[in-house]
């Protein structure tokens, strides 16, 4: 069974940090791209970040509002891949709901072959 799972969303005062994480398994994942994605309720989705297989050299790309603040990783355990989305001096902008995505192509903002099931980010004082 394919499974992308979020987890690490929460509240966070203004300056905070948070690590996302996403566990994706039941694939070859390995030589998935990967990125994490956010799209708060009446707005549009944004490619916050992403990662190339580890055979292309795990290779980065943020948007530019993250750029300096938000860090995505992967770590290739077994039959699992982790990836990872290290976001500090987190801002209200920032609040909003934080999907995973997967697809043996380069990441787009639609048509991509795996979602995780979203995990909420809330930047409060």
């Amino acid at each position: 069974q394919v499974q992308l799972v979020e987890s690490g969303g929460g509240v966070v005062q203004p300056g905070g940090s948070l690590r996302l994480s996403c566990l994706a398994s039941g694939h070859n994942f390995k030589i998935y791209h990967m990125a994490w994605f956010r799209q708060a309720p009446g707005n549009q989705r944004e490619l916050v970040a992403t990662i190339t297989p580890s055979g292309m050299g795990s290779h980065t790309d943020y948007i530019d509002s993250v750029k300096g603040r938000f860090t995505i990783s992967r770590d290739n355990v077994e039959n699992t891949v982790a990836v990872y989305l290290q976001r500090m001096n987190l801002q209200p902008i920032d609040t909003t709901v934080y999907y995973c995505s997967a697809d043996p192509r380069p990441l787009r903002l639609d048509g991509n072959d795996y979602w995780g099931q979203g995990t909420q980010v809330t930047v409060s004082a």
